[in-house]
């Protein structure tokens, strides 16, 4: 089903893609569905999309055999939309796009699923930047460790000068009929694609890069829960 309910000229969709498993949390549930000072981790994801003022809707790409989405309080939420995702994160990225009607919608972000504590003004100011620029882009944080490159041994080769060296986050918010076919061109010709910037970067699509706060982690492993919540409660006590 193709989501094109009407909408305003700054109106946007975010794209969800959380059909993944996240073997690394050593978790008896996906770890979207962890749980996070009483919701689930993909609940204060979609909420906090959901508070920023130009986001409409959230298409949430689920896994096929997913038996844990309906008891969250987002089953059944007027402004989220599900559809079934892939093998990869690229292809439920496209799953989603391909629920768009990129004319009623041209503009699109996509978020991880386990990324529950993006500061909503980062949002704010990712979609400002590329609303000027006219180019896509996405929140980042500049390298502030010194870098190291290993061989297969995990000995050091050599140290990596870490000068314009950023970490990608996301959102990353780009035209979604331009980014539906580059996905779509990458994966034609197998070409290995980790976010939406290197499938952006395959067609040659400029991304602006725009800072935001290393409070937006992404959770992979257990201990990650605890640094989460303590985010959320911070955020929450300042809000």
């Amino acid at each position: 089903m193709t989501l094109n309910t009407a909408a305003t000229d700054k109106a946007l969709v975010a794209i969800v893609p959380a059909a993944g498993v996240g073997k690394r949390m050593l978790s008896a549930c996906p770890k979207q569905y962890l749980q996070l000072d009483g919701l689930t981790i993909l609940e204060h994801t979609v909420n906090r999309l959901l508070s920023v003022a130009d986001i409409k809707h959230v298409v949430i790409a689920i896994s096929p055999q997913d038996g844990y989405f309906h008891e969250t309080g987002l089953a059944g939420h007027p402004d989220v939309t599900t559809v079934f995702g892939g093998k990869e994160r690229v292809d439920s990225v496209l799953a989603g796009l391909k629920a768009i009607d990129s004319s009623c919608y041209p503009w699109v972000l996509v978020h991880d699923a386990a990324r529950p504590c993006v500061p909503g003004q980062d949002i704010d100011a990712l979609i400002k930047r590329c609303r000027e620029s006219g180019e896509g882009g996405l929140l980042a944080y500049p390298v502030r460790d010194t870098m190291k490159r290993s061989d297969a041994s995990d000995q050091v080769l050599e140290t990596v000068e870490r000068e314009a060296l950023w970490h990608a986050l996301t959102p990353q918010m780009y035209p979604a009929a331009k980014l539906k076919a580059a996905i779509e061109k990458a994966l034609e010709d197998n070409i290995q694609i980790t976010d939406e910037s290197s499938a952006m970067e395959y067609v040659n699509h400029t991304s602006v890069l725009v800072a935001g706060s290393s409070e937006n982690l992404k959770i992979t492993r257990p201990d990650d829960l605890a640094m989460a919540e303590f985010i959320l409660l911070r955020q929450q006590a300042n809000d």
